[in-house]
């Protein structure tokens, strides 16, 4: 989140901002804030924090989380590779082959000009972006959704069988 920060303040500083610091903070203003997820939430600069529609805090991150949100679904492989001496490195590699895709989406959508190393922005400053990028979420929970499934059914199984075999 680079809102109301000064250049010297901006974290990824090399990377100019596509519509600048004022033309940011102005569609900030003017769209809002929609963020769900805790650990997103938690890079917000002070002064976006109230414009979010919702406050997230890590109890009520299960309530909260969205099946399009990138950050939710880059999760996914997080907790898998944390789990690794547990999880097949082939669902590992999974996960991580779709939260590298995920995140080159959040990359484009940013408001970082990030052209010249390959990412064609998603221009949330237009209607039209905004629309591309709430087609794309809907996309990412149709084709995520299989693999959290897997993911908890996996998990479930795991558990099942030490809760069994410590009877």
């Amino acid at each position: 989140m680079v809102y109301q920060l000064s250049p010297e303040e901006i974290r990824h500083s090399k990377f100019p901002l596509r519509i600048g610091s004022a033309g940011t903070n102005a569609l900030v203003e003017e769209i809002g804030v929609r963020c769900t997820h805790y650990d997103a939430f938690r890079f917000f600069t002070a002064p976006a924090i109230p414009l979010n529609v919702i406050h997230p805090v890590r109890e009520d991150q299960p309530k909260n989380e969205q099946p399009g949100c990138i950050h939710a679904n880059m999760d996914l492989y997080k907790w898998a590779y944390k789990l690794a001496p547990i999880i097949p490195s082939s669902m590992v590699f999974a996960y991580f082959q779709n939260a590298r895709a995920l995140r080159e989406i959040d990359m484009r959508a940013s408001p970082y000009d990030l052209a010249n190393i390959g990412y064609e922005p998603i221009l949330m400053e237009t209607a039209e972006g905004r629309a591309e990028y709430a087609r794309i979420q809907k996309n990412l929970a149709h084709q995520t959704a299989p693999l959290r499934a897997e993911f908890a059914n996996y998990i479930r199984r795991v558990l099942e069988t030490f809760t069994s075999s410590a009877q």
